[in-house]
């Protein structure tokens, strides 16, 4: 009779485990993932491939709270960290057909200046990057676009 219990009591563990991990679904926990972003370089890296190799992973822990983004051109554009990760959530997965560089610009123990270049077929679009030490993390702080 324990023996009986026992099973019954391993196969609706079994049972209740399937169903969590069927309801959170395939992929849920990779948007929400923490990713590594203790050096400059690392966060450098990553914001490349969210911006240009549509990664999802991590988006929002990659911006701090008051990141802007600026756009040069004729007609001056800004953006709020809300609305680039919104756009950035709906490239997921989409790479862009460019070559891509990177320059550092500046860079100290707590703040770094990258020049991002990416080169497509018709156009160049560079992108001036401030990264700043922010506790344990880096993030992007600042982003400057402009195209030739």
């Amino acid at each position: 009779m324990k023996t009986l219990v026992k099973t019954f009591a391993a196969a609706a563990l079994i049972a209740v485990s399937t169903f969590a991990m069927a309801a959170e679904g395939p992929g849920a926990k990779s948007a929400e993932a923490n990713v590594n972003l203790s050096t400059a370089d690392l966060a450098l890296e990553h914001y490349v491939a969210v911006t240009t190799e549509g990664e999802s992973a991590g988006v929002e822990q990659l911006f701090a709270d008051d990141f802007n983004q600026k756009i040069q051109t004729i007609n001056a554009q800004s953006h709020s960290r809300e609305a680039v990760i919104k756009s950035l959530k709906k490239q997921k997965g989409e790479s862009l057909n460019c070559t891509v560089s990177t320059d550092i610009i500046e860079e100290s123990a707590d703040y770094m200046v990258a020049k991002v270049t990416l080169k497509f077929e018709d156009f160049t679009k560079t992108d001036l990057v401030t990264l700043e030490r922010m506790g344990n993390d880096w993030k992007v702080s600042k982003s400057i676009n402009s195209y030739k």
